[in-house]
């Protein structure tokens, strides 16, 4: 596909003592840059509907397929309440998609929401497909991303797994890192509706960037029996 690009001139001409400026317009057809493909897995929850309207609202990037076991067959823009059909189905069958992408040799990026036993198979099949993966699964095992690490070392190709899209919570993790240089004690307290989730991707990723550190926190409770280390008071997780 091309696009035309012009540029607008003058020339100057000399004649006598008066000089005479005739402006053009030179007008050549250029390639213009096709859209980067992104398939949304998981599209149907909240979280993948949200990205379907953020990426179709954005430039340079397309929804180019969307994979749930949920509303299949259904369009995914009329799912996300668009004002008009993306024409994109639900397909419960993630290498179909990547393969009909893969055949037009198009750039393109899968988007990952499903779960945490699926998304190493997931991302496998992305990498077959010569895609590159970003994925967002809570409660994600340790154990996995590093198989999803050493897989995509293994393979040369890159995969961003997001631990929390929150914006508040990555300058949080921030706040945290420059806090702890001015403190000898630090607590990660949390508060959620199902003790079941404490704790938190979050919590735990702030944990590791504290622990990165080098430095020794609350060196007095070391070899004390303090009850908040790791136990659950009331509502909060400490």
């Amino acid at each position: 596909m091309a696009a035309p690009s012009c540029h607008f001139h003058f020339t100057v001409h000399k004649v006598s003592k008066n000089v005479i400026t005739r402006p053009f317009i030179s007008c050549s057809m250029q390639p213009s840059q096709s859209n980067i493909k992104v398939v949304i897995n998981g599209a149907a929850k909240e979280i993948g509907r949200a990205a379907v309207i953020a990426v179709t609202r954005a430039r340079g990037m397309e929804v180019a397929g969307a994979v749930d076991s949920h509303f299949v067959g259904e369009d995914i823009g009329k799912l996300c309440d668009m004002e008009e059909p993306l024409e994109i189905p639900i397909i419960n069958d993630l290498t179909m998609v990547l393969g009909s992408i893969s055949q037009s040799k198009e750039t393109g990026v899968v988007v990952d929401f499903t779960d945490h036993s699926t998304v190493y198979d997931n991302v496998k099949q992305a990498t077959a497909f010569g895609m590159r993966s970003v994925v967002y699964v809570p409660q994600i095992k340790p154990d996995t991303v590093g198989a999803l690490s050493a897989f995509c070392d293994k393979a040369s190709m890159g995969c961003l797994i997001a631990p929390t899209l929150s914006i508040g919570s990555i300058l949080l993790q921030q706040a945290a890192i420059t806090a702890s240089f001015h403190y000898s004690n630090v607590e990660i307290v949390e508060s959620r509706a199902n003790p079941i989730d404490f704790p938190s991707m979050d919590a735990v990723q702030i944990s590791k960037n504290l622990s990165n550190l080098g430095q020794i926190y609350n060196r007095e409770d070391i070899s004390t029996d303090v009850a908040a280390r790791g136990q659950v008071l009331g509502r909060g997780w400490c």
